[in-house]
């Protein structure tokens, strides 16, 4: 009787647990299965002393739910609130939108050897970057047609950690080809992307300013923006003779005329952007401005005369100076230059007065033989900075002294590029926005050594090694999911790949559409 009452119980108690682990995991607050995220939970509260939001820095909480931000409290009325869900308190550390970098080259599929997503993904996860958007160029083939766009998308397919977009790119071959361009918007690309000089990459060619309108009367339907790298080479600097090794040649060899001049030429065409104009919808900007004279003022005298024209800096141009740069150290080779500390500190000051847009990080890494750390040649060795995890560091630790605040940090890194790249429902902690959220520590400081946990592929060619830097990372939320938290990703890859999802769209700004769904890891497609 005791045996029978003891096998007849367990399949009963069997059952109750059955149905006690069915009900607690359908319940949105509670634990779920998602390799996606850190955090078993996709229904939660975020509290802290310093939230930023568009309305100011709050001590508060915001609710996470579906991937979504839900609710927004302060403090004091946190305390009143009836509760569902986890709640997890960071104290002081800073609750900020997450970083949407809008100008990298991840160098995939072609060049895996460069970077390639899984990795550069990761690294912009540590970093707090939660969106950012792919190049056209240094992958291979270049995206440059609807067809080579398929490409990426295929090769991001389950390998990227955080949201990422796609630019194509303007090049001859298309320039003059209406039905070429058009396909390639309409499979999705959030602009396009066109060099003035050469690019390094051979499959990517420059185009001239005539080329640069044709592309503009078709951007011009989609609202979509064109980005320029602008410099023109001048026959005058071609032939420089020095020290291939000393940066000082490297700096002569590419003046900021050569800056001047294209944007001389870009200004020449973005009048006809103007409300009437024959490219009204058109927009054109300027990508990792260097030089704060002349290139400047043309750049802030087109603004004001109505033109549809914006333009970026990156943090290496406001971090370091030529002055610093020691003979041999290709690590600080770009283009354009990094030029003197007293352009530096013009930077500076058209970045804190409102007339640079907004910051991105132009991530261009490659291999240690191709940046000839070893030979130390400036003048053959690959130009680009490489940077992707390191860029809210060092955007907080060198603007200090020039009073930066956590609302300019995110304006520059979030509100502005979100509304660049027409992503409405990112770029500031708001009700009904995505939950892509770093949470930061502004005040601690750290050595960028070997020491330090870098997801980047090739750590010894960025020029931030060695750097004392403080704002450190502690954890970044893509659409609620935690993927990152002090030096661990999440399991799986679950990244969403975002595209445009209207043909013409009359409404002025793209859409966004998730190419994978973040909810509870699941497959599908999801509209704003």
């Amino acid at each position: 009787m005791r045996t029978r009452l003891r096998w007849g119980v367990f399949p009963m108690l069997t059952l109750l647990a059955a149905s006690l682990f069915f009900f607690y995991f359908n319940d949105s607050s509670e634990l779920s299965l998602n390799k996606c995220s850190l955090l078993p939970y996709n229904h939660y509260w975020l509290t802290s002393k310093r939230i930023v939001t568009p309305q100011g820095v709050i001590s508060g909480a915001v609710e996470v739910k579906g991937g979504n931000v839900v609710s927004i409290v302060s403090e004091g009325d946190w305390r009143k609130k009836s509760k569902t869900g986890q709640v997890f308190d960071y104290g002081e550390d800073v609750i900020m939108p997450g970083l949407i970098d809008v100008h990298a080259h991840l160098d995939d599929p072609g060049r895996t050897e460069w970077e390639g997503y899984p990795s550069g993904t990761k690294a912009a996860a540590a970093g707090g970057v939660t969106t950012l958007i792919d190049m056209p160029l240094n992958s291979y083939p270049c995206t440059v047609s609807a067809e080579t766009l398929k490409l990426k998308l295929a090769a991001a397919e389950k390998r990227i950690y955080v949201n990422v977009g796609f630019w194509g790119g303007l090049v001859p071959e298309n320039a003059f080809n209406a039905s070429a361009l058009e396909a390639l918007l309409n499979a999705g690309v959030l602009g396009l992307k066109a060099f003035m000089c050469p690019s390094g990459i051979n499959d990517f060619p420059m185009t001239n300013s005539s080329q640069i309108k044709e592309g503009l009367s078709v951007l011009a339907k989609y609202k979509r923006p064109l980005l320029v790298h602008s410099e023109i080479q001048l026959d005058s600097q071609l032939d420089i003779e020095g020290d291939p090794r000393s940066y000082s040649t490297y700096l002569k060899s590419r003046p900021p005329s050569w800056e001047e001049a294209a944007i001389r030429e870009l200004v020449s065409v973005a009048k006809d952007t103007r409300n009437g104009g024959p490219l009204e919808g058109a927009h054109l900007h300027v990508v990792h401005l260097s030089d704060a004279s002349a290139s400047l003022d043309l750049l802030k005298a087109a603004k004001n005369k109505g033109d549809s024209i914006t333009f970026e800096t990156c943090p290496h141009y406001l971090a370091f100076s030529a002055e610093e740069i020691r003979d041999g150290d290709t690590r600080f080779k770009c283009s354009p230059p990094l030029r003197d500390a007293a352009n530096k500190e013009k930077l500076w000051e058209a970045l804190m007065e409102g007339h640079i847009d907004f910051l991105a990080s132009d991530h261009s890494p490659t291999t240690p033989e191709l940046k000839l750390l070893d030979s130390g040649n400036f003048l053959k060795a690959w130009g680009g900075v490489s940077s992707l995890q390191f860029v809210l560091p060092v955007t907080w630790t060198y603007g200090q002294k020039h009073g930066v605040t956590l609302e300019q940090v995110a304006s520059w890194w979030s509100e502005r590029p979100a509304k660049f790249a027409g992503l409405d429902s990112k770029g500031a902690i708001a009700i009904g926005n995505h939950a892509d959220i770093v949470i930061w520590k502004p005040e601690t400081e750290f050595n960028l050594d070997d020491d330090y946990p870098i997801f980047i592929k090739h750590p010894s060619i960025s020029a931030y090694l060695g750097r004392r830097l403080s704002g450190k990372v502690v954890a970044t939320f893509v659409r609620g999911n935690l993927v990152f938290e002090k030096g661990i990703h999440a399991p799986d890859a679950c990244g969403a790949q975002i595209l445009a999802t209207s043909k013409l769209n009359s409404g002025g700004r793209i859409q966004e559409i998730l190419a994978k769904a973040w909810k509870s890891g699941l497959s599908g497609v999801l509209g704003d």
